[in-house]
């Protein structure tokens, strides 16, 4: 990108920084909310008003198109992984992997206690692995289909499966989202993890309690005992039921588990249920490669069955994939042109006690994961943001590390566009609006932590010459 002359006089106000997010509410309220249409066309109306206020303040095509490439650059990898959970899907469920993993749950569970089970396989898995990614589009994707077979509500199953999914990739060494916001921070990684031990297990709690009042409701109100009967024939009738096709998803997991990157990982798990598919099924060659485009496809008579399972392969993540690239533009204008920047000076004008400060940063995350559509974005703008502040204010960096997690990991599946709330739809088949009340976790811990931030519980400090330690560390990390 070539430099302009007279910088400063591109830098965009607040006022008009502000424009392409009011029409892009304005938009989606219209088209989403008014008309029921996708937010596709909406979210791309708001990234061309940023491009007009962009050209308007000096930027020229070229620096606006490169800003678009750059924004979605960023989320391309994660692109490739949602188009690769969907292409699993279709192979587990041709491999009769999910079926299996349904029917054994259904024997095992007990349905009042299910919500707190697939709560706690969901944090062991992503714990495990670091992913909650990889946890939903795999286990969580046989606890949709276990829940609704009990009649549990799919959004309040969703729900669950994400603050599991959460908690584990939250706290787990292996996350990428633990990894960058400590190294951010420059903050050490268990430090880091421990210190967000005080706000997310007080969170898990208060939703384990949640999921258990929620599941004891349910088994009052009786749960189908002939409906998960009839499920169980028609899942025997339609596959072949193996304990040993479980040995599918362990060899995923435990590749994940050793660090095998996510990608190598999920192709080799879409290999071995296209395999299960022919030789365990015996279904034909032209059929598995079906099911790895088009999705599997089953008439078993069983209504719930066919709703379960009637899903999966890559053209089922192409709805998904269009919206994340959309929004991703619309997200990388706003970043690239400092609109974005134009917007949290505003924050930081108000952002002087430490409580404050906190909670600015939170909010921040929060906006960011509206505006730019992705957590990572979400982590790494406020993380550059907020590290001087911290500094001065003599806050510790694993205060700003933890409040970056819990502000913009966790908020992430709020935001229908944004591409892990987009990821949960294209793997669990639920909306985020649906699914928001029961995803207890991911709202609660960013409450408890402004909480923490108002009564200064856990807020930690350091000394002055600590503060000039880490002063000087920066400045010879630019000068390198």
């Amino acid at each position: 990108m070539e430099k302009m002359k007279g910088k400063n006089e591109r830098e965009i106000p607040f006022w008009a920084a502000i424009i392409p997010l009011i029409v892009m509410i304005i938009s989606i309220g219209f088209a989403v909310i008014a008309f029921g249409q996708d937010p596709h066309i909406p979210i791309l109306i708001a990234a061309i008003a940023a491009g007009i206020v962009a050209y308007f303040y000096g930027f020229n095509w070229k620096e606006i198109e490169e800003s678009v490439y750059n924004g979605i650059r960023l989320v391309l990898p994660g692109v490739a992984i949602i188009m690769l959970v969907g292409v699993v899907i279709g192979a587990w469920i041709g491999g009769g992997v999910v079926a299996t993993m349904v029917y054994y749950g259904l024997k095992l569970i007990s349905p009042s206690w299910f919500l707190v089970s697939i709560t706690l396989i969901c944090i062991i898995v992503s714990l495990s692995i670091g992913s909650s990614w990889s946890t939903m589009g795999t286990v969580g994707v046989a606890g949709m289909g276990i829940g609704m077979s009990m009649g549990l509500p799919a959004p309040m199953v969703a729900g669950a499966i994400i603050s599991g999914s959460y908690f584990g990739d939250k706290m787990s060494p292996l996350s990428d989202t633990t990894i960058m916001a400590s190294g951010l921070t420059k903050t050490d990684i268990v430090e880091h993890i421990k210190h967000m031990f005080y706000t997310t297990v007080p969170g898990l709690m208060i939703a384990l309690i949640v999921y258990f009042f929620l599941g004891r409701n349910t088994a009052k109100t009786g749960v189908n005992s002939s409906g998960i009967q009839e499920t169980l024939r028609s899942l025997q009738d339609n596959f072949v039921i193996s304990p040993f096709l479980l040995i599918v998803p362990l060899i995923v997991i435990i590749m994940v588990a050793r660090k095998v990157p996510a990608i190598p990982a999920i192709i080799v798990g879409i290999f071995l249920g296209f395999l299960c598919q022919v030789f365990v099924q015996g279904d034909s060659t032209g059929n598995a490669f079906s099911a790895l485009y088009g999705g599997y496809v089953i008439e078993s008579g069983n209504e719930l069955v066919d709703e379960l399972f009637n899903r999966g392969g890559l053209e089922s993540m192409m709805f998904t994939v269009s919206l994340v690239l959309v929004a991703m533009a619309f997200g990388g204008i706003l970043e690239n042109t400092g609109m974005l920047q134009s917007i949290l000076n505003q924050i930081l004008k108000v952002a002087k006690t430490t409580k404050s400060i906190i909670t600015a940063t939170i909010l921040s995350c929060f906006t960011m994961n509206v505006t730019c559509a992705d957590q990572y974005i979400s982590v790494v703008v406020p993380s550059r943001m907020y590290a001087k502040l911290y500094r001065d204010k003599r806050l510790h960096t694993k205060n700003l590390s933890r409040a970056l997690e819990d502000g913009g990991t966790l908020t992430s599946v709020f935001v229908p566009w944004n591409s892990c709330a987009l990821f949960i739809f294209g793997a669990l088949g639920v909306s985020a609006f649906q699914y928001a009340p029961y995803a207890v976790l991911n709202f609660i811990v960013p409450i408890i932590s402004i909480i923490y931030a108002f009564t200064g519980f856990t807020i930690e400090k350091i000394s002055d010459t600590e503060a000039l330690a880490l002063e000087k560390e920066e400045k010879a990390a630019m000068n390198t």
